[in-house]
């Protein structure tokens, strides 16, 4: 019989790393969780732990981070746990709202295992986050490579309000943390347009108005970063320059609501806010213009020739007509019906479409005109050439029936069926703009809206 050796998972690579350190810096959750049952973690450094954990969390292994702090505890209040907590601010979707799952989800859970593995992972991070901040000394503890505060200011980056909720829950006083630049969260926020972050100031409205007071080493205020062009990784979150354009629009007005009324007309090089919003944003104004008219002339060009199409169906009717009375033939057959409804749906809607993507072309696109006038006109343009072509393509299948039903039963019903190819194309080859639009239009104005009350304990000292 082989005795087991204690001394194999304490092995060393060439680069002086144990097989449970090189697991988990490959992110082998199985693998990882073996070798951390067997490896004496007393055997290995401080700085050797640290990594480890760090690696867990950068691979979403929670649980086995958890784990390593149960049997190490003196990681939780070391020098470089900011390590491990810059980890998490980075990851602004992975922290949950609690750190316990619903009744429900638990019942989930257990009945069918691994369901809720996910919401699970999250209730698990925002422990982790907890632990890991405890006894922190927000304005002290600068004794690691990478401080505290840096930590919050990559997470107000990152978009990582849930890790930045449950920070000012325990040290409230973190709200009055400011950069080497004297910006706090909110700026920076702002500055990369983190709306989940940005909405936080709407929960703390005791000291809101003194936070939006901060003026940087540059003499610029909170305006004035709203008027920046924001950083391309959260430009690109809506497609198309003119939404882009809108989006960038939203957040300088909700700045603008929230400033002092002298901040509006404060220089900073020279440039006022809404100065330095037009200089950052040229190039994306005559983008977005662009952007604008190449679809309104394109969606155009395919709703002139719908109405020219429907337009000559009008007078060309099925079965024609009779040379006594000049009236249809085929008049009292409800598909006759259906198609003189449908073509003359498809003829008001692609006329409507028509003149709707002119007024885009002849529109003088200001700045303004991208926040609601060209966005709104886009949309309305796009669902009547929609409405058009199923005008279109219902019109010709009612004309196949009236033509072919008493001769070949079967052609119409073939026919109906291929003519929902273009209307299903139409739909899945747009899907994604008309939602970007849409969402843009008329949801955006949700964008900006506090939630629930999430500070518990704001013994905020003035």
């Amino acid at each position: 019989m082989v005795k087991k050796s204690t001394n194999l998972p304490l092995i060393r690579s060439s680069e002086e790393r144990t097989p449970l350190h090189i697991a988990a810096l490959l992110g082998r959750r199985d693998m990882v969780s073996y070798l951390f049952s067997v490896t004496p973690l007393i055997d290995l450094t401080a700085d050797e732990r640290m990594e480890i954990l760090v690696a867990t969390i950068t691979y979403d292994m929670y649980d086995i981070a958890l784990r390593i702090l149960d049997k190490d505890e003196t990681l939780e209040t070391a020098n470089k746990r900011t390590l491990a907590l810059r980890e998490l601010a980075r990851k602004p979707f992975a922290i949950g709202s609690t750190s316990h799952l619903s009744l429900w989800k638990r019942c989930l859970n257990s009945w069918f295992k691994g369901i809720c593995k996910k919401a699970l992972m999250k209730t698990l991070a925002y422990q982790l986050v907890e632990r890991l901040s405890r006894e922190v000394q927000p304005f002290q503890d600068r004794q690691s490579s990478y401080d505290f505060p840096t930590v919050l200011f990559d997470a107000a980056k990152f978009g990582n309000a849930e890790f930045l909720n449950i920070l000012i829950n325990s040290y409230p006083d973190i709200i009055w943390i400011a950069d080497n630049q004297n910006r706090s969260l909110f700026h920076i926020a702002v500055l990369n347009r983190q709306e989940s972050v940005f909405n936080l100031i709407y929960e703390i409205a005791a000291v809101k108005e003194i936070i939006l007071t901060y003026v940087d080493d540059k003499n610029e205020n909170i305006l004035h970063l709203a008027g920046y062009l924001a950083p391309s990784s959260r430009l690109n979150i809506v497609s198309g320059a003119a939404l882009q354009m809108q989006r960038e629009l939203l957040w300088f007005k909700e700045a603008e609501k929230i400033v002092p009324p002298s901040y509006l007309n404060m220089k900073s090089s020279g440039l006022t806010p809404g100065d330095l919003f037009t200089k950052e944003h040229e190039n994306l104004r005559r983008e977005g213009e662009k952007w604008m008219k190449d679809t309104a002339n394109y969606c155009m060009i395919v709703a002139t020739l719908i109405t020219t199409v429907v337009f000559a169906a009008a007078f060309t009717v099925p079965g024609g007509s009779s040379q006594d009375t000049g009236t249809p033939i085929l008049l009292k057959s409800i598909w006759f019906r259906v198609f003189f409804i449908s073509d003359a749906i498809a003829l008001f809607s692609s006329s409507s479409s028509i003149l709707i993507f002119l007024s885009i072309l002849t529109s003088r696109f200001t700045e303004m005109d991208f926040l609601v006038s060209l966005p709104s006109k886009l949309v309305l343009g796009l669902t009547t050439l929609f409405i058009s072509i199923a005008g279109m393509v219902a019109a010709f299948s009612a004309t196949c029936f009236l033509v072919f039903k008493s001769e070949m039963t079967s052609l119409p019903t073939v026919v109906i069926a291929l003519a929902g190819v273009p209307i299903i194309l139409f739909v899945l080859l747009h899907y994604q703009l008309w939602v970007d639009i849409i969402r843009s239009t008329f949801l955006s104005r949700f964008l900006f809206q506090p939630r629930k009350n999430r500070f518990l304990c704001l013994g905020i000292r003035f």
